[in-house]
């Protein structure tokens, strides 16, 4: 039984597959399968598969049916203690596997197994992560003392650099297929285990977030995707300080999104849920700008990233 299942989920990537392939091949911890699920693809992705002679690839080729099914397929079909996520259109660190298994032998009871990342913006737009409070290159392996808070700049969980044990999925359930084109499917299922078990962290940098990657469903446009329910948590977040923070965070990210799409009545619904006292002043005014200044802000931020270098929070 492999210590690792690496499930890649697969939609028209050809241009990308190979490189992504390429960084697992290529891993100083070599203890794994690879279950790639080809999610419907028509370009020439299976084609780039094939390419690799490796007995430890698993291929499956389904209808296209979104990235939670196909997760979920894979994590079925998975034989290893851990599951490790990797998008086709990511990379990872010769170092990735090495780390987190490092990780898991500091803290077996732990519920989400993460490390620190860099988010490449185009070819001379790369920066490291920036969470709250740590040091994301500090080479430490600790136990994160309040997953939410510490999640308010750039999230400690992102899913091509997550591993979450085989059980605890299956005692939570995996990625929620109601949340499509990338809405936050993620997300839903790191609160869910933030909730219950420790979130751990190895403050090493071992992949890389393509940005600027073709084809991602996270460009989908906002009024055919469906978003995470984020009232699912209102228990919780009554009794939780930072995880209301947190959800606010979200609502005012997608209420922005419904706004620039036009669609003011949805917008309208995120924001009345949101406690203002979790914006800062330069949220406040964005949530309540006319789609088009809100339209000009996006632009103006775009250009702060690509062309200036600047570094924005995932929120602002």
């Amino acid at each position: 039984m492999p210590f690792f299942s690496i499930i890649i989920p697969l939609y028209n990537k050809a241009n990308s597959i190979a490189q992504t392939l390429h960084s697992v091949i290529n891993q100083n911890f070599r203890d794994y399968e690879i279950i790639i699920i080809n999610d419907g693809s028509t370009d020439q992705s299976e084609e780039a598969v094939h390419c690799f002679d490796d007995d430890r690839i698993r291929y499956i080729l389904t209808e296209n049916q979104g990235v939670s099914k196909a997760r979920n397929l894979g994590i079925q079909k998975a034989k290893g203690t851990l599951i490790a996520f990797l998008d086709a259109d990511d990379y990872w660190y010769p170092n990735h596997l090495d780390i987190l298994a490092t990780l898991y032998q500091k803290f077996p009871e732990a519920g989400l197994y993460t490390t620190s990342y860099e988010k490449r913006f185009n070819s001379k737009s790369t920066h490291i992560v920036n969470f709250k409070n740590i040091d994301p290159t500090g080479k430490r392996f600790m136990i994160i003392d309040d997953f939410f808070d510490s999640s308010l700049i750039d999230p400690i969980a992102w899913t091509s650099a997550c591993a979450v044990p085989k059980r605890i999925i299956d005692i939570l359930g995996a990625f929620d297929i109601s949340i499509t084109h990338g809405a936050g499917e993620d997300t839903d299922l790191w609160i869910r285990i933030a909730l219950r078990y420790n979130v751990v962290l190895a403050t090493f940098i071992t992949a890389t977030y393509h940005l600027d990657a073709t084809n991602r469903i996270s460009n989908t446009n906002t009024l055919q995707r469906s978003f995470i329910d984020l009232s699912k948590f209102e228990k919780e977040e009554k009794q939780n300080i930072s995880l209301k923070n947190y959800l606010d965070q979200n609502r005012f990210a997608i209420s922005l999104q419904y706004r620039m799409a036009g669609d003011h009545k949805t917008a309208k619904k995120y924001r009345k849920e949101i406690d203002f006292i979790n914006l800062n002043t330069k949220q406040k005014i964005l949530i309540r700008l006319p789609k088009s200044l809100l339209l000009l802000s996006k632009k103006i931020q775009t250009f702060l990233i690509l062309k200036a270098g600047i570094k924005l929070s995932s929120f602002t």
